[in-house]
């Protein structure tokens, strides 16, 4: 595959569950570096469904992306990721956050001090996997892995990104991922030594712009909510953005209003040439790999805009 990045893709949490295999099998059949799960409320678990694809596949990388630190013991998280490493080593790659607020308040589970537990989960989850005592257990010399999953922060959050550079492998950046915002993460991640930047973006590749950009446009809708404001921030039409957003009536209505320009921007969409050119970007911007995202009309787009790229 020609690719200035290693392309990933990720797994719609939506997808019938008697197409879960079959995407994960397409997936690696297209040539994908990686596969990355979600863990969204109400849809399904992270572990359960990197388990499955791992066993469905034979070479695929596996993302977890991400784990809300505040829904599971990192004792039994690390229990977890131990098992998966032993079973299918070198595959697996353990994303762990703060996970959305208002869905883990929708849950009574929003920590007191979020990033004070962000970082003794990470802390905690490397030692165990290490082999050493941590959170007052050991993991049994039976069930520590030869090789340790790398630990990735799925945070955006200039002190969470702080905390990502000094305690995990990498980071997770969630969409929309633009050259810009991938160079004011890294300047907040600070990290001391190799650091991964994951990028997600939605993925939409046509011969005809028009129909990718319009195939795109929808899956841009909730950006316009103020907790995205940090990845548009640093953009030449952050001003403007923010006030079609404040005039909009809905998510539903700014996506439709969103400019093509401005898709081409907040999406890798258009031409293969032309998102061949977004990810050299993207690439120079210190993104190390790129997870292609599905379009909501088309749950498998991801894995046709790997094909569109080979």
């Amino acid at each position: 595959m020609f690719s200035p990045l290693p392309i990933g893709v990720m797994l719609p949490r939506d997808l019938s569950a008697s197409d879960v295999l079959h995407f994960a099998r397409s997936a690696e059949a297209a040539g994908a570096a990686e596969l990355w799960v979600v863990e969204d409320l109400g849809f399904r678990g992270g572990i359960a469904q990197a388990g499955a694809v791992l066993a469905a596949t034979t070479s695929l990388r596996v993302g977890i992306g991400i784990l809300p630190a505040a829904v599971r013991n990192p004792v039994y998280l690390a229990m977890e990721l131990a098992t998966l490493a032993q079973l299918f080593p070198g595959r697996i790659d353990a994303g762990i956050g703060h996970g959305m607020p208002g869905w883990l308040r929708q849950i009574d589970a929003w920590p007191w001090r979020p990033l004070a537990l962000l970082e003794q989960t990470l802390i905690t989850v490397r030692r165990l996997l290490a082999g050493e005592e941590a959170g007052g257990a050991r993991l049994d010399p039976a069930a520590v892995p030869m090789a340790p999953p790398p630990l990735l922060a799925g945070v955006r959050g200039p002190r969470s990104l702080a905390v990502a550079g000094r305690l995990a492998d990498g980071t997770v950046l969630a969409e929309p991922v633009t050259p810009e915002y991938a160079t004011a993460s890294l300047a907040q991640i600070k990290a001391r030594v190799p650091h991964r930047l994951v990028a997600y973006n939605v993925a939409s590749v046509d011969d005809d712009e028009r129909k990718a950009f319009a195939a795109a446009r929808p899956a841009l809708a909730w950006i316009g909510e103020p907790d995205w404001d940090v990845h548009v921030a640093d953009l030449i039409f952050a001003d403007e953005f923010r006030a079609l957003r404040a005039v909009a009536d809905g998510p539903e209505d700014f996506a439709r209003q969103l400019p093509d320009a401005w898709v081409a921007e907040l999406a890798l969409a258009g031409t293969a040439q032309r998102v061949r050119n977004r990810l050299t970007a993207l690439r120079n911007a210190g993104v190390t790999e790129v997870v292609l995202q599905p379009t909501p009309s088309s749950p498998f787009a991801a894995i046709d805009a790997l094909h569109a790229l080979a």
